[in-house]
């Protein structure tokens, strides 16, 4: 018990202290902390994660080929434009940019029709990780094993924002749902690119900062509009919050101080803006006079994993 006690930690801080005390990066504190939490083989927990990941990968893919309109009507069809975008003569940023922002909205467009994803840490934030992870895959070299060591780093930040504040656009925000993926996310960047553990809470800190105060306002009620666009563009902002830590640019403000903020934000927001539909985007007249959705089929043989716990 007590060599588990000494594996855990409350906060960035104790988490970063943990790390330097033992020599590991952030994956592998994070690896170990569950391992001795599951009572499990490290090797055996990676293999799973790697799972993870394949089922990531192939949710992008699946997304990149829908072409029809989700029972909403709002939203599918637009992951496959970005991905033609980024095959056309000379896209805007070149074809990494547009393919990374296609790979983001591809999940989200193949959860609304009712495919399997991961939720990184939640549903309506799973394009993120899952766009970042097969971008560095494609053009970085990164295989499946560090692939699960990224999902590890991810997971480390996830801990800190779990115990200090919440993955729960509906006690939150859209902050508390995108923003906690961009910070995972920038986090299993740098790291999968040779970033230090206090690089990847920097990178950490730069993405989620840059969230603050993002509202949740899904229209109709469905994790479609905003949300499929906000996944491909965050995708990107994650990448750019790891640059930016990878290059040495300073964080003034620590992780665990952009956590607290984002709790301090997610409680003063109204409730009108916090999952209801009853506030932002939802309440425009577009909204408003969008024509009703077609029935939803059964859905009792979909699925989608809980954010609540690293495996389910």
């Amino acid at each position: 018990m007590q060599e588990e006690a000494t594996l855990d930690y409350e906060n960035a801080g104790q988490m970063l202290c943990l790390a330097q005390s033992h020599g590991w990066p952030l994956w592998k504190l994070s690896l170990a902390r569950e391992a001795r939490l599951q009572n499990c083989d490290e090797a055996q927990l990676l293999e799973r994660m790697g799972g993870q990941y394949r089922i990531m990968r192939k949710s992008v893919r699946d997304g990149i080929q829908i072409r029809e309109l989700s029972a909403s009507r709002l939203s599918g069809g637009d992951a496959r434009h970005l991905w033609d975008y980024s095959a056309s003569d000379g896209p805007l940023f070149g074809p990494r940019f547009a393919k990374l922002a296609a790979y983001g909205f591809a999940v989200l467009e193949h959860n609304a029709q009712f495919g399997r994803i991961v939720a990184t840490p939640t549903a309506g934030s799973s394009g993120i990780l899952s766009a970042c992870l097969l971008d560095l895959e494609e053009n970085e070299g990164l295989d499946e094993m560090g692939a699960a060591r990224a999902l590890f780093t991810a997971a480390a930040i996830g801990v800190v924002i779990g115990k200090n504040a919440s993955f729960s656009g509906a006690r939150g925000g859209c902050q508390a749902e995108v923003g906690s993926a961009s910070c995972m996310a920038a986090a299993a960047v740098t790291e999968a690119r040779g970033g230090s553990p206090e690089l990847a809470c920097s990178a950490a800190a730069f993405a989620l900062m840059n969230t603050l105060g993002m509202v949740c306002d899904p229209i109709g009620g469905y994790v479609e509009v905003p949300c499929v666009s906000r996944n491909g563009m965050f995708a990107v902002h994650s990448m750019l919050a790891a640059m930016m830590a990878l290059a040495g640019v300073r964080c003034v403000v620590p992780l665990d101080d952009v956590v607290i903020a984002m709790r301090d934000i997610g409680r003063r927001m109204p409730r009108a803006l916090k999952e209801t539909s009853e506030g932002g985007l939802a309440l425009t007249p577009t909204a408003k006079n969008l024509p009703p959705s077609e029935p939803f089929p059964n859905t009792s043989g979909s699925s989608a994993a809980s954010g609540g716990r690293l495996f389910s």
